[in-house]
């Protein structure tokens, strides 16, 4: 995630009474923020994988393992 969202500012939001809005509009940038970046992190996997099936058809060692190595790193960087 990108952001830093914090607890403390979600529960700011909440604790406002002039308007009961905010700790939902902050959730939904929250949501957003999470649901965008799961979505890029799948299309950035699937175009990898893509390129290794393809290096391995075309016998490139050399992008072979460029493809594994930041196939792994973005595997690694989810958690």
């Amino acid at each position: 995630m990108d952001k830093y969202y914090s607890y403390t500012d979600f529960l700011k939001a909440l604790g406002r009474t002039d308007n009961t809005n905010n700790a939902e509009k902050l959730l939904d940038t929250i949501y957003l923020d999470l649901f965008l970046n799961h979505v890029h992190r799948a299309q950035t996997e699937e175009y990898l994988l893509a390129c290794i099936d393809s290096a391995l058809d075309e016998r490139n060692e050399v992008a072979f393992y460029q493809y594994a190595k930041e196939l792994e790193k973005l595997q690694t960087s989810a958690g």
